[in-house]
């Protein structure tokens, strides 16, 4: 099946989407992670656009999309919210699923809180909502980013984030056979980070993640009261969002298929074939 390459203008700026499926199947929309993009997709899309049509864009500052200045573009969540929902309704996209991973939690959580009547089901892929997958082990430094953001932090939060080997380590820790994941995932990452301000523009959104903690109480009241379909498909050995974090879905959840991937942060890459087998079966059980 082809996958199309495509960009749109939104709020003047160039976002780019990868797009499959034909439009008349049920569409589902890819949100990736940090520091990562849509090519995150690549061979879901493949895989699955037979049964889907599948949309996944870039946000600003990542992959192909624009990457403004953090002077000349708010690196909020609250704004990359906005622009996915506008780009969804320039696409025409009225009902969709939300796959999402990392930063696309936040993304996509807000924007079903805001439009529940637009959102089919939630497939939740090391995506955060519940205090109990943010332990100390790994946030403990981004929270005193939180508390203090001196130029002391965010340096340190720089290093710590950003260096190529800590690039390297999002993909290889937690995974079974580290040599079966492609280096191409950190060599392209390191490649747009290393773009004039980028590394400036992701700290800010590591800055802002502070906000999300915050809108935990309205996305898991948003769970209760709307009971969307929710697949779980967690990396389990995850050390930035560990099964911790899997497990309280399924207190607000009432219709959730909740998997454990012996697998790491970046689950698509290990064990794609059996997440994409998992899609296909829990859509089915939808009855859709």
């Amino acid at each position: 099946m082809t996958t199309h390459y495509r960009s749109t203008t939104v709020d003047g700026l160039k976002v780019f989407y990868r797009e499959a499926g034909d439009p008349a199947l049920p569409t589902l929309l890819l949100l990736h992670g940090f520091p990562a993009s849509s090519f995150m997709f690549r061979e879901l899309i493949e895989r699955l656009a037979h049964r889907f049509h599948l949309v996944a864009p870039d946000y600003p500052g990542f992959g192909h999309s624009d990457a403004p200045a953090k002077e000349d573009f708010a690196y909020t969540f609250d704004r990359l919210a906005d622009v996915v929902e506008r780009f969804t309704g320039q696409l025409g996209l009225t009902r969709y699923g939300l796959y999402m991973q990392d930063f696309g939690g936040p993304v996509g959580f807000r924007l079903a809180s805001r439009h529940p009547e637009r959102v089919s089901f939630l497939v939740v892929q090391n995506a955060n909502a519940y205090e109990e997958g943010l332990p100390d082990s790994f946030w403990a430094p981004v929270r005193e980013l939180w508390r203090d953001p001196s130029p002391e932090n965010f340096a340190r939060i720089r290093e710590a984030g950003m260096s190529p080997e800590a690039l390297e380590w999002n993909y290889i820790h937690g995974v079974r056979r580290p040599e079966r994941i492609s280096p191409d995932n950190w060599l392209l990452q390191r490649a747009l980070l290393d773009r004039p301000g980028n590394k400036e523009a992701m700290l800010a959104l590591l800055h802002d993640y502070g906000s999300n903690p915050g809108r935990y109480p309205a996305w898991q009241a948003y769970f209760r009261e709307h009971q969307p379909p929710t697949l779980v498909v967690w990396g389990a050995n995850d050390a930035i969002f560990p099964a911790s974090g899997a497990h309280p879905y399924r207190r607000d959840l009432e219709r959730i298929d909740f998997h454990l991937l012996d697998t790491g942060h970046f689950a698509l890459e290990e064990l794609g074939e059996e997440i994409a087998a998992r899609i296909e079966r829990f859509h089915d059980g939808l009855g859709a």
